[in-house]
């Protein structure tokens, strides 16, 4: 099923860390690497010039097939409260289409951050759900490893 009227991914998590923290978690390859897609993933590369032009890429592995990149370009980079950049496949199937990530951050008194995501616009609802589904995985592993961070 295709709709053109716009299928945008919207989630909204609070972190218990500071901004600053999730900042980094969200930016810093190392960190980044730790907790990004879904369940059964690992990313063995991530390549960063994170600033407005600057681009990325990210090497995602399954469980089990091939590896896979997705790569993009930051359109916005304001720390510790604002990330926006394009996102797309290498090699994409031919329902994907490149879209845009816009991941605000919100301070709540210091000790806990508001993440907010949106992605869009997808061009069929199976590429939503697919994409909901990764960061949902994803965003949990990072509240794992931020949860684990701030307990050691």
């Amino acid at each position: 099923m295709t709709r053109d009227d716009g299928l945008t991914l919207h989630i909204r998590r609070v972190l218990h860390a500071p901004r600053p923290a999730v900042f980094r978690a969200l930016t810093e390859p190392r960190e980044l690497a730790r907790w990004w897609g879904p369940d059964g993933f690992t990313v063995p590369g991530v390549e960063s010039d994170l600033r407005p032009g600057g681009g990325y890429r990210i090497t995602m592995q399954p469980s089990e097939g091939p590896s896979f990149e997705l790569v993009g370009q930051f359109l916005d980079v304001d720390p510790p409260q604002l990330l926006r950049y394009t996102f797309r496949w290498e090699d994409p199937d031919p329902e994907d289409r490149e879209t845009v990530v816009t991941l605000s951050l919100r301070d709540l008194h210091g000790t806990s951050t508001e993440l907010t995501l949106a992605q869009g616009d997808f061009a069929t609802e199976r590429r939503h759900a697919l994409h909901e589904e990764g960061w949902t995985q994803g965003l949990d592993k990072l509240e794992r490893l931020i949860s684990s961070a701030a307990s050691a």
